[in-house]
């Protein structure tokens, strides 16, 4: 069984779509493994999205994802990151398709409901850093 790390972002949170998220997770026998809501401050956020320090929107993505509550989930299951990569949709909700968590939720290229990891290795730290494992089901 593979393993990925879910964010829903503070505009989902805002949105109130959280049980919309897991309603699509569970219907697509996605298992959810470990669950919390976090308000993450500017030290975490920046660590968080450490690999991106140097891209220009580095500054508002910090910004964007302290300004409210967020929920992170570890998930699993076979092909997990892809699967949900599918049903999250692309980076860009206007080129997401249809149906998918960024269409039918997303405002903004940035402000984009959701995040997965987009691979095992990126999986495995970014699980590692919002959960220990006594936390993980």
């Amino acid at each position: 069984m593979e393993r990925t790390l879910s964010i829903i972002k503070p505009d989902g949170v805002a949105k109130n779509i959280i049980g919309e998220v897991i309603k699509r997770l569970e219907n697509n026998s996605i298992k959810i493994i470990a669950i919390k809501m976090i308000h993450m401050n500017k030290n975490q956020a920046e660590g968080f999205y450490t690999v991106h320090n140097e891209r220009p929107f580095f500054g508002s993505l910090i910004e964007f994802m302290i300004s409210g509550p967020v929920v992170v989930m570890a998930l699993e299951g076979e092909n997990v990151i892809k699967k949900y990569r599918g049903l999250m949709g692309a980076t860009n909700y206007k080129e997401a398709e249809p149906g998918t968590i960024r269409s039918d939720f997303a405002t903004d290229i940035e402000k984009n409901v959701v995040h997965g990891s987009d691979a095992p290795e990126t999986a495995e730290f970014e699980i590692g850093y919002f959960f220990n494992n006594f936390e993980i089901i």
